[in-house]
């Protein structure tokens, strides 16, 4: 085999509406050699990836496509399955492809497929025409021109596990914040298209003069004085008092002396935080002594120059989305907690609260799996605790300063938010 072309479709084409990777092969000797005629292939393929026996294929069936490679079909046409395998394997929610013949071009196939993400959609697409090719007879195990994917061989093509594990750790790395996904899958759900153009979130909403840009919650209508304001903590609070609404006292500083003098002045217990900075990184509340405000300081000061040292105030912390001047879904965000049965450790109980399915690593599901980092192990310290110690029955046990998960208070139904918004 070898592979001559390489495109991905960010929308509507030739081929599909769909987004779609076409990688166009040429098979060489292969044309002559369908799966009937390749003994052992079909049965090693379908050990590997038993998930292609519910692949429908032409006959739109469970099972269809287990037909299709009994009866004789070419190495293109197993390409794409097990690309769209392997993906779904990942976690990626695809279904739709197509493999058609070259015009005029004997031997030549597009192989066409769907897919969430364009690294890991060419990825699986790499790692299947070397899976197939490893389950050829030697003289015929050859992919040329597979370097044009861009994607490195794994250690062994068949390690079926190892190269879900890589597709995975994919996904998790590019994963879309939980307003931003939210926003992208009610812009699927009502048939708009949802283009993700960089690493950074930005994504485009339909396509030619009425596509519209967003990063995060942030529209291309969004005023920038207002995007910069919100991004400044402290100014932003300052336009907050000239309203009239109620805010904590604080100052804004450079130095770790400076931060004591403040919380001094301003009373315990602080809060200390970035300037601008996003996410709850390097922010630390329920700061009660000088001591901790010296590391509160360090912590916060490893992302921005400017610290915020301010009052702390009791209460719920809520995250809300408006789209359109109206606001849609309104989010309770709590920090990481387990809570005691006066049997296990907190670090057994942690384990316990991450079998959650909603739990993943980064943005790649709803909550967020608790990891204990020195920030946590910190977190237990201030409060005389270590992850060996072992609470009271009912009892809660904070972990985190500030909030990573989130819990629904109000949703508008006509917009069907992600619960995780």
């Amino acid at each position: 085999m070898r592979v001559l072309e390489r495109s991905i479709y960010r929308g509507p084409n030739l081929f599909s509406a769909l987004p779609m990777i076409r990688i166009q092969i040429d098979l060489g000797t292969l044309e002559h050699w369908p799966t009937d005629r390749l003994p052992g292939f079909s049965g090693g393929l379908i050990a590997l990836l038993p998930g292609l026996a519910d692949h429908g294929c032409s006959y739109r069936a469970p099972g269809g496509f287990v037909r299709r490679l009994h009866d004789g079909t070419w190495l293109g046409h197993v390409v794409e399955h097990v690309a769209i395998e392997m993906q779904r394997l990942s976690g990626g929610d695809v279904t739709r492809g197509k493999t058609r013949s070259v015009k005029g071009r004997p031997g030549c196939y597009n192989i066409l497929y769907h897919y969430r993400d364009e690294a890991v959609g060419v990825a699986a697409g790499a790692h299947a025409l070397r899976m197939a090719a490893a389950l050829l007879p030697a003289d015929l195990a050859r992919v040329d021109g597979i370097d044009l994917l861009g994607v490195p061989a794994a250690d062994d093509p068949l390690d079926i596990g190892a190269i879900a594990d890589e597709l995975r750790a994919m996904l998790r790395s590019a994963a879309l914040g939980p307003t931003t996904r939210a926003l992208v899958e009610e812009a699927r759900r009502r048939g708009i298209p949802a283009v993700r153009l960089d690493d950074r979130s930005l994504v485009q909403f339909g396509l030619g003069s009425r596509q519209r840009r967003i990063r995060a919650s942030m529209t291309g209508r969004t005023s920038l004085i207002g995007a910069e304001l919100a991004g400044n903590k402290h100014e932003a609070k300052r336009l907050l008092a000239e309203a009239g609404l109620p805010v904590p006292r604080g100052t804004v500083v450079r130095e770790a002396e400076e931060a004591v003098l403040s919380a001094r002045r301003l009373g315990f217990p602080v809060v200390v935080k970035p300037l601008a900075g996003n996410h709850g990184r390097g922010v630390t509340t329920d700061v009660r002594d000088e001591e901790a405000v010296m590391l509160a300081f360090a912590r916060a000061a490893r992302h921005g120059r400017s610290v915020v040292v301010e009052r702390q105030l009791p209460g719920a912390d809520h995250r809300i989305l408006v789209v359109d001047g109206k606001v849609v879904a309104v989010a309770e965000r709590m920090p990481a907690r387990v809570f005691g049965d006066g049997l296990h450790r907190i670090e057994q109980l942690i384990e316990f609260v991450n079998e959650d399915p909603r739990r993943g690593v980064g943005h790649e599901n709803a909550l967020t799996r608790i990891v204990p980092d020195a920030a946590l192990l910190a977190t237990l310290a201030r409060r005389g605790r270590t992850l060996g110690s072992v609470p009271l029955p009912g009892e809660e046990v904070r972990l985190r300063d500030t909030a990573k998960s989130f819990r629904r208070r109000h949703c508008d139904r006509s917009h069907r938010q992600d619960p995780s918004v």
